[in-house]
């Protein structure tokens, strides 16, 4: 006698086996549970000695098989919107502190930012993305106690980079006014020194989240972060530069308290155990480790780099100019970020099938459509980005105007290309992204210098223009190298 469709439903939803080829890709898994339960998704099993038992089916198969496909749009969309909402806070942090220290401190304000991110960024080791991919392996072969020993590390390697980042602005806070040609720079850099080290645990804390599948609370969490930096910059601004960098302090070591605890807790609902040594995997995991490190600090260096230079050759006024004219760039990019994580899901799930012509189609569509939604809406805002910039920051920063413009039109072709963030992840190919952003870096960092001298935020604005669309260049010709490869 044949078993019924309930028996053959039950052994279907016991307990599957975590694929390995999308372990590092977390929405990618959180879709997987709509044919296979993750057996680390609450609800779904329970710890027992170490191991995971299934659940006993009590809903229809219809509702079972809808139920999570409810749930991943509603932890998608609530992604999508703590993410937009941080970008209001922070637009809005910007937007307050600017008005209240006028152009010149805040272009004071905007060379100690600016300069504590490049730092940290270029001696941060880039961790998070070894913690998800181990971490998914680790966890589907129930290897609790290398999971803990791989997290202990990472604390203790971020905690070194912040540190090194940290002591490096305190050597460079007395000579800072000197360097940028500002004053009253040495206090600001003093209390910015602590920044590195207190973001340090935000990484590792990350990807515990993500390891449960919960990056919506960690869009959240993040979108609170950037609340309460808006707060601390509103409150420090009113006084002045220092006390700006001490709200914006302040309010890091309360968000870094709020997503500690959130991770802590999230990570504590694996099974406990001792801390086992990694062995073999130890050198694939410091290897992973250099290859992000190397390709998130050729990103941060474009973006970082630019407005540091400009402070270097130009004056500090230049400096907020440019950081006013940048607001185009980060729009559009943090408008696009949802839209990356979808691709980043589907092209690494169809990759690993071998569904190699579905990648390409999905380029080519997310590009069609990016390239139509920037002629719509370019046009207008080129036209009208004067009267935005004195609408929105007064009539002192009309000297960002025509930078605005030229960064918007790197921005939409950075828009257009967004495919290039997620495709080079999704094929299993990082160093793409090192090759084509070293370039882009390489272009960029001259044409700041010579242009940014004579013409200011206006001359680095056309420094990133022109160096973007020798990015976009170079990924056309990769792609079309990638598609005859294939």
């Amino acid at each position: 006698m044949k078993p019924g469709w309930k028996s053959i439903w039950r052994k279907r939803n016991g307990i599957a086996a975590a694929s390995t080829a999308e372990a590092g890709i977390a929405a990618g898994r959180a879709s997987e549970a709509v044919s296979a339960p993750d057996p680390l998704r609450e609800g779904v099993g329970t710890a027992t000695g170490g191991h995971y038992t299934g659940c006993r089916l009590t809903a229809s198969p219809l509702k079972r098989l809808l139920g999570p496909v409810r749930a991943l749009g509603v932890r998608r969309s609530a992604t999508a919107a703590g993410i937009y909402v941080s970008v209001g806070f922070g637009f809005l942090g910007t937007l307050i502190a600017a008005r209240q220290l006028g152009p010149e401190d805040f272009g004071l304000l905007a060379i100690v930012i600016v300069t504590t991110g490049f730092f940290q960024s270029l001696l941060d080791l880039t961790a998070e993305e070894a913690l998800v991919k181990y971490g998914f392996d680790y966890a589907a072969a129930e290897s609790w106690g290398r999971l803990r020993r791989l997290f202990r590390q990472a604390l203790v390697f971020k905690a070194v980079g912040g540190l090194a980042a940290g002591l490096v602005l305190v050597a460079l806070a007395p000579v800072a006014d000197s360097i940028f040609g500002g004053t009253g720079l040495t206090a600001p850099f003093l209390i910015a020194a602590s920044l590195p080290l207190l973001q340090s645990p935000e990484g590792v804390a990350s990807a515990a989240l993500i390891l449960r599948e919960r990056y919506d609370v960690r869009a959240w969490l993040l979108a609170a972060s950037m609340g309460l930096r808006m707060t601390g910059l509103a409150v420090g601004s009113h006084f002045g530069v220092t006390e700006a960098v001490a709200g914006v302090v302040a309010a890091q070591v309360v968000a870094t308290a709020l997503l500690a605890a959130a991770a802590l807790g999230a990570f504590r609902r694996f099974p406990a155990a001792s801390p086992v040594r990694l062995d073999e995997d130890r050198r694939g995991i410091l290897r992973f480790v250099f290859h992000s490190s190397l390709a998130t600090g050729v990103v941060s260096l474009r973006g970082a780099l630019a407005p540091l230079l400009l402070g270097i050759v130009s004056q500090p006024l230049q400096v907020g100019f440019f950081r006013i004219a940048q607001a185009p760039q980060q729009g559009l990019a943090s408008l696009s970020a949802p839209a990356r994580l979808i691709m980043l899901t589907e092209q690494t799930r169809d990759w690993a099938r071998g569904a190699r012509d579905a990648v390409f189609a999905g380029v080519r569509r997310y590009a069609t459509w990016a390239a139509l939604v920037m002629v719509v809406l370019v046009p207008p805002v080129f036209i009208l980005m004067p009267w935005l910039v004195r609408v929105l920051y007064g009539q002192d920063y009309e000297g960002a105007s025509n930078a605005a413009r030229l960064v918007l039109l790197a921005a939409a072709l950075q828009f257009v290309f967004g495919w290039s963030k997620s495709l080079p992840v999704s094929i299993g190919r990082p160093g793409l992204r090192v090759v084509a952003h070293g370039v882009e870096s390489v272009v960029m960092i001259p044409l700041v210098v010579v242009l940014g001298r004579e013409w200011g935020a206006t001359g680095g604005g056309g420094a990133v223009l022109a160096s973007t669309v020798v990015f976009c260049g170079i990924w056309m010709v990769l792609l079309a190298r990638l598609r005859s490869a294939a």
